[in-house]
């Protein structure tokens, strides 16, 4: 069965002043979910869903659906703030989406395979996509399956030169598996090397080669049982509060754990990039153009 590709696009982008989400980055005018949607079609799967925000809906589909016709099958799911348990009253003030794990949870009558998760605004890389395949190849329907993994990336490689960024640091049991992920924020490179800032602003440092997650993720169709409990227990507590965000690690790290579940870290060979800030654009643009040139894509993607 072949897995299904869900990208979340549904954030503001506050830092990045615009919908950074459909930017037009490559030579023909394509976005970054271009190349992640062509590396998937590459890697074998078989669909692409992508959660939004409803208002949103035709303009996605515009710069999508042609391109798309005939190559992969195409959904969408939209996540608003008004999805909420019946009975729950939150924050007239709230603005921003309820997080990363809501956004996933609204997939959940559209996906019955295994199906990655990726922000649409981050750059990769191929052999990703690849490795997701081929952990989840022996997977069938007939299984409660929890078994997850998630796409590592060295922390050296993932930082903006243009400001500060959030990264969820990874522990491991010194193998593969992962025991736990922390939310780091406020990282940057200085004269002595990486650090984040604690609750004190005191600098942390880490080693460039700390495993990080960027927000790829494997996971079985069994994850969206866990995301709604959780989700109903975050909710009952944090329905007021106009900035709180239900996060996918943190369903992760309850349900490792309690051993609910496994994570497996699937390294990645290929160099991460994405657009954090307006600033970064233009570094997208230079990487893409070098991949281009080198053959790894075409100058025109759909053609």
């Amino acid at each position: 069965m072949n897995p299904t590709l869900l990208i979340l696009a549904a954030g503001i982008g506050s830092r990045y002043g615009s919908l950074k989400q459909l930017d037009k980055v490559g030579p023909s005018g394509e976005a970054i979910m271009d190349y992640s949607i062509y590396d998937a079609i590459r890697a074998g799967f078989g669909k692409v869903v992508f959660v939004i925000k409803e208002a949103l809906a035709n303009e996605f589909k515009d710069f999508f659906a042609g391109k798309l016709r005939g190559k992969i099958d195409m959904d969408f799911v939209f996540q608003e703030i008004n999805k909420v348990p019946e009975g729950i009253t939150y924050s007239g003030d709230r603005q921003k989406p309820w997080g990363t794990g809501h956004a996933v949870m609204m997939a959940a009558d559209k996906i019955n395979e295994p199906f990655a998760v990726i922000n649409a605004d981050d750059f990769y890389g191929c052999s990703s996509y690849q490795s997701l395949v081929d952990f989840y190849k022996e997977w069938t329907p007939h299984k409660k399956d929890d078994s997850y993994c998630m796409i590592g990336y060295e922390l050296g490689k993932t930082l903006s030169e243009h400001g500060t960024v959030s990264r969820g640091i990874c522990k491991t049991d010194g193998y593969s598996s992962l025991l736990e992920v922390t939310e780091r924020t406020k990282i940057r490179k200085d004269a002595r090397g990486i650090a984040y800032l604690d609750e004190t602003e005191k600098s942390i440092y880490l080693d460039e080669g700390t495993m990080v997650s960027m927000n790829f993720w494997g996971f079985t169709p069994s994850f969206f049982g866990y995301l709604e409990t959780g989700f109903l227990e975050f909710i009952k507590v944090n329905a007021t509060s106009p900035k709180a965000e239900f996060y996918i690690p943190t369903v992760i790290n309850e349900l490792l754990t309690r051993k609910k579940a496994s994570v497996r870290i699937l390294p990645s060979r290929d160099q991460w990039f994405g657009m954090t800030y307006r600033e970064d654009r233009e570094l997208v643009v230079s990487k893409i153009g070098e991949l281009v040139n080198d053959g790894i894509y075409p100058k025109n993607l759909w053609k």
